[in-house]
């Protein structure tokens, strides 16, 4: 490889020093005017103003990085910058004996006016005033050891582990996170979207779950470089490593969906394309009349009462222990389902036979209520800001649980106690016991009860529209499942409407 001349690279060491280049970097910004000298001296381009571009391009021939090829356009662009600067050029009596005479007088002629030429008009190329841009841009780029682009092709030595060390280290100061980002702001603009919709807690919680394994996932990769293709990935891993089930793995794009529109504020692409696992025909577990009454004689109450409740009027188990006591109308037998799945409000009949379990439960709510107050406890929990509308409403019996917990709870910021309806956990532990005792071998949970209501009105004939509006379902599909469930009648036994008795 030819030499720079000694005076010129102690000048351009003063320039390094001036501007200032980082010390680990200096190394690397001589080396590229030295290969650059080399290019220069070894083919016919020396005499062309494009001469830098010509060299790059033979980098990129080299198969070196960007981020290489961009340290040598800022080294060339600094040496570029001695120059203009007159300080005194003296390779002309330097140059080694292999270059021949006229190459020498073009080079010592020409070297000035070309390296300004290419300072003026490629501004691509050269930045003599941002001697740092190679240090940022080494974030998204690979950086590898650079090689010398000598005419025989040969590699130099790699660069020095501490050279590479001290480079790593900028590097990371300087790239944008990738990963490990904080996700605080995106799990608080969910949440927010959610309660602006004023959707249960339950879809809150869901919701927030799968946004959390989205994002160790992604390995907290920063929230605004998301896309669908981490989406559709996820969706992927799901499927085939967790192999989860269909309803599962659309609850997590459902969530995700929502997470995109409306927290990230951007429509994910093509994800509306992406493949989603189709559900399975699912067939509710029903009991027969016989095993319900099986089911209850081991239930205690206030266990029994709920069961009969979700089965006599088809609720869910989530709409009957929120049930107060203005939810009933005992003498309309009316019962009324405030904020039902959906936030919607519908009514059903109460099973008259139930009645009077219905005003001996609220016998004891009554005492427990009445001991509260003496004790002065601050009354039952109201949804939303009922309890700052109505400044007396939690502690009126009216607005008392029906089935209240039996224990209070302490109000964390005020730290009033109060009560709260009895926990889920409690009534379907209480359940799957006393199946157990009744030896039925089925798989019975809170819900079944309200299959067997929903299967035991179509056995009766009742109006599919009708049973649509008891259980609150928004689409008469939802309700056609139990359609599956009864047994068809035989062909040989379905009669011509012409033969109906005429009442």
């Amino acid at each position: 490889m030819i030499a720079v001349p000694s005076d010129i690279m102690s000048r351009f060491q003063i320039l390094l020093d001036r501007k200032p280049v980082p010390k680990q970097f200096q190394a690397h910004y001589k080396k590229w005017i030295r290969y650059y000298w080399d290019f220069c001296q070894k083919y016919d381009p020396i005499f062309k103003p494009e001469s830098l571009h010509l060299f790059l391009d033979k980098l990129r021939q080299k198969k070196q990085t960007e981020f290489q090829i961009q340290q040598a356009s800022d080294a060339i662009s600094l040496y570029s910058e001695m120059v203009k600067e007159n300080i005194p050029f003296a390779a002309a009596k330097k140059i080694p004996k292999k270059t021949t005479n006229d190459a020498k007088r073009h080079f010592t002629a020409s070297v000035p006016s070309r390296l300004n030429a290419v300072q003026d008009n490629s501004s691509e190329y050269s930045r003599p005033s941002l001697p740092h841009a190679t240090i940022a841009s080494a974030s998204s780029r690979n950086l590898k050891t650079a090689k010398a682009p000598t005419e025989t092709g040969q590699e130099v030595d790699q660069e020095s582990s501490e050279q590479k060390t001290a480079l790593k280290a900028v590097e990371r100061k300087t790239q944008p996170r990738q990963t490990g980002a904080n996700w605080k702001a995106a799990f608080d603009g969910l949440r927010d979207e959610i309660k602006v919709r004023h959707y249960s807690p339950k879809t809150l919680k869901s919701y927030t779950g799968w946004l959390r394994r989205f994002q160790a996932f992604t390995k907290s990769k920063p929230s605004e470089t998301l896309s669908d293709t981490d989406i559709k990935d996820f969706l992927t891993f799901l499927a085939v490593k967790k192999d989860v089930a269909a309803s599962t793995q659309n609850q997590a794009f459902n969530a995700l969906l929502f997470f995109f529109r409306h927290v990230l504020k951007k429509e994910p692409g093509e994800i509306k394309d992406a493949v989603r696992a189709k559900r399975k025909p699912y067939m509710p577990v029903v009991l027969s009349r016989q095993e319900i009454d099986m089911v209850l004689q081991h239930l205690s109450q206030p266990y029994g009462l709920i069961v009969k409740l979700l089965y006599g009027c088809g609720l869910r188990l989530f709409e009957c222990l929120k049930l107060r006591i203005s939810s009933f109308d005992l003498y309309g037998g009316m019962l009324t389902i405030h904020d039902g799945k959906g936030g919607k409000d519908r009514t059903v009949p109460l099973p008259e036979t139930i009645i009077p379990e219905i005003r001996k439960q609220f016998e004891t709510v009554a005492g427990l209520h009445e001991k509260d107050m003496k004790a002065n406890f601050a009354g039952a929990f109201l949804i939303g800001q009922l309890d700052k509308k109505y400044k007396n409403a939690a502690k009126e019996y009216v607005w008392q649980w029906s089935f209240p917990a039996f224990a209070l709870t302490t109000v964390k910021d005020t730290g009033e106690k109060k009560r709260y309806h009895i926990h889920e956990r409690h009534v379907q532990r209480a359940i799957k016991e006393a199946v157990g005792n009744a030896k039925l071998y089925k798989r019975v949970t809170a819900h079944t009860f309200r299959h067997s209501f929903a299967t035991h009105l179509l056995q009766a004939n009742y109006d599919i529209r009708t049973i649509q509006d008891l259980l609150g379902h928004s689409d008469i599909r939802t309700t056609m499942i139990y359609t599956h469930v009864i047994k068809s009648m035989p062909a040989k036994e379905v009669k011509s409407p012409l033969d109906f008795d005429v009442e």
